[in-house]
């Protein structure tokens, strides 16, 4: 479905089975799909307090958790204004409408000076979890998109430790961060957990069950010690690589959990006490 928003062309998506639906322009941005419903699904249901989404885009991921955690305030942190104002307006759709009142868009950088970050509304030290889909290349890597929006959701231009350090920021003791990249950012998303993080959970994602993980998902706590622990890979396609296997359908369709679907997950989303 596509619909006029001035002063440009966006879609209404679907998302869950169309339990929400996410307003996103046309063209000349990111587009969002699995990461960010995977992000969403791997929270805790039952989990209550602040839930940030950091780099929220149009805001699919923290939609995905406002429809699960109902007990949580959901924060879209985003600093692009055609983005938040996707997100604005699809929380007026009917869809989205019991959605809407535990849902809060921050019009923020996360790069910004402190003072800056707590007087656009980002809560410092009261987060219970924290959402982050960086951009997942490094500006040296490849090149940028000629469209902005495309490019910056894209292009990690501040590195991941801006991210993590945003994310520390922003929760509270033992409060959680849950992340998704490419597996090859390994390296550099270890570094930036690195003195913040600890009890680093990681889920390999792999496309085909022949195939090597593309993707990264982590899960760890503010200031815990605990080791890193390296979980049995999530398949999404079967071995044709035609259609989701039925546990990946489930959580893009009926809004399913992560840690219902693939077990080894329900032992890391602990929820933060």
């Amino acid at each position: 479905m596509t619909s006029a928003l001035a002063p440009f062309e966006a879609t209404v998506d679907a998302f869950l089975g169309g339990r929400l639906e996410a307003v996103q322009p046309a063209t000349g941005y990111h587009r969002s799909g699995l990461e960010a419903v995977l992000l969403g699904a791997a929270l805790d249901p039952a989990i209550a307090g602040k839930i940030v989404d950091l780099g929220a885009g149009c805001g699919v991921a923290g939609f995905c958790a406002a429809a699960r955690c109902v007990n949580s305030e959901i924060i879209l942190a985003e600093r692009d204004p055609v983005l938040t104002g996707c997100a604005r307006t699809a929380l007026e759709r009917s869809a989205n409408r019991r959605l809407a009142n535990g849902v809060r868009i921050v019009e923020v950088d996360i790069t910004a000076p402190e003072d800056d970050r707590i007087a656009a509304g980002l809560p410092r030290g009261e987060a219970a979890a924290v959402l982050i889909n960086p951009p997942f290349h490094a500006a040296s890597a490849v090149s940028a998109s000629p469209a902005p929006g495309r490019a910056a959701a894209h292009i990690l231009e501040a590195g991941f430790d801006a991210w993590f350090r945003a994310a520390a920021w922003t929760l509270r003791p033992k409060g959680v961060v849950i992340a998704v990249t490419l597996a090859s950012a390994l390296p550099d998303m270890l570094a930036a957990l690195a003195g913040r993080f600890g009890g680093a959970a990681l889920l390999p994602i792999h496309p085909r069950p022949d195939k090597a993980a593309e993707r990264l998902m982590v899960h760890a706590a503010k200031g815990s010690r605990a080791a890193m622990t390296v979980l049995p890979g999530l398949v999404l396609h079967g071995a044709d690589g035609a259609e989701f296997r039925p546990p990946i359908d489930a959580i893009l369709r009926q809004g399913a959990g992560l840690g219902e679907v693939h077990k080894p997950w329900q032992g890391v989303s602990a929820i933060p006490s």
